[in-house]
């Protein structure tokens, strides 16, 4: 069973002036920190393969972009009003399969996806913020990259992958006053989660020190500390979202 939490709070943040592209934002994590952001003032642009479920009063400007693809992402950025401050790789996807019955296909697209989609929108961005010598970049990668998981070789090589990225990226845009960092969610009861079987969930939340799973908003208030100037001092690391699972 889960319980709520008696001490719901809503942290303070404010993005006023700046661009903020969320990758994967139209549902679920994304989304959330998406409206997080504007909530914070930002003018977001999500970056999307797949249109929300209501375009139609959706607040945030869409952008239909295939990640995976280089020269896509390089357009995309080119039409922006102005320079992004703020880029939150988020997208990602899952074929899961254990290793022995994954196909090369299944392999590859979430390889594309969740490791080189974000390396592409970082090469894309970082060298725009370099240049006016600011940029925050927060990279959405999961406990199951630092631990791996049963049926998710693909999945964890590519998160696990991410904070690799996440560290080079650290170090080679520092001196610009760009920082990259991750946040590492475990489950998290998103919609697409809360109709998962009961057993699923039972054992997430057994393996949790916490009695309740992490959800959207409180990844979303993780994302924006690590976006926010009161973190200007961290760089190059992993903020784990867990309810305590990889512990």
């Amino acid at each position: 069973m889960l319980i709520k939490s008696k001490f719901a709070c809503q942290p303070s943040f404010n993005f006023h002036d700046h661009l903020a592209i969320v990758t994967g934002g139209s549902r679920g994590i994304g989304r959330a920190i998406a409206d997080a952001l504007d909530e914070a003032g930002a003018q977001v642009h999500v970056f999307d393969v797949g249109e929300p479920e209501r375009l139609e009063g959706f607040p945030h400007c869409f952008v239909r972009v295939d990640i995976a693809d280089s020269n896509a992402v390089t357009a995309a950025v080119a039409e922006l009003p102005k320079v992004p401050t703020l880029l939150v790789n988020n997208a990602g996807i899952t074929r899961d399969h254990s290793i022995a019955k994954m196909s090369d296909a299944e392999w590859a697209a979430v390889l594309n996806v969740n490791l080189t989609g974000a390396f592409n929108m970082i090469r894309a961005v970082a060298p725009l913020m370099a240049r006016q010598e600011f940029g925050r970049i927060v990279n959405i990668t999961s406990i199951n990259g630092m631990r791996g998981k049963f049926g998710q070789a693909n999945y964890a090589a590519a998160k696990a992958g991410l904070i690799g990225l996440t560290k080079t990226a650290a170090r080679e845009f520092g001196k610009k006053g760009i920082t990259v960092n991750a946040v590492a969610p475990g489950m998290v009861m998103t919609d697409m989660v809360r109709v998962l079987p009961e057993e699923i969930l039972a054992r997430a939340v057994a393996e949790a020190a916490l009695p309740e799973l992490a959800d959207p908003q409180g990844v979303s208030y993780a994302v924006l500390f690590l976006l926010s100037d009161a973190a200007r001092a961290i760089t190059g690391d992993v903020l784990r979202v867990d309810a305590g699972q990889y512990i």
